[in-house]
């Protein structure tokens, strides 16, 4: 019987065989490194996992309605639940994307919710990730990896699937698809981070792998220059091309990552895009603050999952809060994303705590502050025996004819002692994730 050590050692070798790696920008520098594989898994019962699932579904169901009233009637900013400066000033909002409706009326159709688990048992929501979540791959390669190296390991637990997402993710791109024309995942290339999931997910859903240069538009219809002079029409875009460089006749002049003119076919109803440009607004952490509000206005329901504790410099009463208790508090900075920007009141130096209270009173809208959750340990899998570390998990939630949510996720842990620092691009390492069956 295989050992937790042999199996760790066997699929994090395995990982880097199937060139299983995430990449990130240093310095101005691509960095390259392996994303670690920890072999105890995360297990979530059934019970508690009915009740994570009923408030996903509730709050995508949510963003949706609010995305889809901002590019148009902005109701929600006429009767006064979210102040208009925190629309027009966020990143994420494009006026490019006014009065366009996606195909079916579906913006969100890959959600990345980030959650914790709290010591009492509850679970808190951290942020949305509504633009290009990345991540669900990991989880699915290492559970196949280990049923080879370790066999025994699922013999006798009575957990869900999670192979179920290439499915889910290919009923979502054929529902979203406006002319049964061919189903594509663009990636930037070579160089991006979350590469390998690219074409792992194309590979898996039968979908094209796309570059840029691949696509192009004519007639406000998009085509697929493939191999021998073939051309075939688009139907639908699984884009991991960030919203800025998606369209340089749209948006970044400058951008060679993208297609030119694709916004016009998609505003024609000529393509669909997943997700739809524009979802950044719905994730700018400043708003973050403000979903549990849009599920009593869209939906008239109380909110299964709670956010952690936010409060917005924006309002002076926050500000006030804030810069009082800055050392209790988590700043983030709400343009950054993969754990950058995100700063503890408690570890800066005098100097530092000077300059962040400064920005806080002359840029408040830059800067959202969280109470520090002390949200549980996992036992990490380290040298011959365990540590206890900081976990999340990133749930996912996909939109076709109806909402349906992973039943797995990706479960981030810190590698590093007293670290709350769990992504990723900040050197963290993942479990898998089950989900008892009933």
């Amino acid at each position: 019987m295989t050992t937790l050590i042999e199996q760790r050692d066997a699929v994090n070798k395995w990982l880097e065989r199937y060139g299983v790696r995430f990449g990130v920008y240093k310095g101005g520098v691509f960095h390259e490194q392996l994303f670690p594989f920890d072999p105890i898994p995360r297990v979530i019962k059934r019970s508690e996992w009915n009740h994570i699932e009923k408030g996903l579904i509730q709050r995508v169901k949510a963003l949706n309605l609010f995305l889809s009233d901002i590019y148009s009637g902005k109701q929600i900013v006429a009767d006064g639940v979210i102040p208009e400066e925190f629309i027009y000033s966020s990143k994420g909002y494009l006026p490019q994307c006014e009065n366009i409706t996606p195909s079916k009326g579906i913006y969100t159709h890959i959600c990345g919710i980030d959650l914790v688990q709290a010591r009492d048992g509850s679970w808190i929501i951290l942020e949305d990730n509504l633009r290009i979540p990345s991540g669900a791959s990991y989880p699915i390669i290492a559970r196949t990896i280990t049923r080879k190296v370790s066999p025994h390991t699922f013999e006798h637990n009575h957990i869900e699937e999670n192979r179920g997402y290439i499915d889910l993710l290919r009923k979502t791109m054929d529902y979203a698809n406006v002319n049964g024309g061919l189903a594509v995942i663009l990636t930037p290339g070579r160089y991006n981070s979350a590469f390998f999931e690219h074409s792992f997910l194309a590979e898996k859903t039968g979908a094209t792998l796309v570059f840029p240069g691949d696509l192009t538009v004519e007639n406000e219809k998009v085509y697929y220059n493939g191999l021998f002079n073939t051309r075939q029409k688009v139907g639908v875009i699984y884009r991991r091309v960030s919203d800025e460089f998606l369209d340089p006749m749209a948006f970044d002049k400058s951008s060679l990552l993208g297609i030119p003119n694709v916004m016009q076919a998609y505003a024609k109803g000529n393509v669909a895009l997943m997700n739809a440009p524009g979802n950044g607004i719905a994730d700018d952490k400043g708003l973050c603050y403000f979903v549990p509000k849009m599920i009593e206005y869209y939906l008239h329901e109380t909110p299964l999952l709670q956010n952690a504790p936010t409060y917005l410099p924006y309002y002076p009463d926050d500000r006030k809060y804030v810069l009082e208790n800055i050392r209790k508090l988590v700043i983030k900075d709400v343009s950054e994303a993969g754990g950058y920007g995100v700063m503890f009141g408690r570890d800066m130096d005098e100097e530092h705590l000077a300059n962040i209270k400064h920005l806080i009173e002359t840029e408040p809208r830059r800067w959202i502050a969280q109470e520090v959750i002390d949200f549980i340990d996992l036992e990490v899998l380290e040298g011959s025996g365990t540590v206890l570390r900081k976990a999340d998990l990133r749930a996912f939630v996909l939109c076709a004819d109806e909402i349906r949510v992973w039943h797995s996720g990706l479960t981030r842990f810190a590698r590093e002692p007293d670290s709350f620092v769990v992504n990723s691009s900040q050197g963290g390492g993942f479990k898998d994730t089950w989900v008892e069956k009933n």
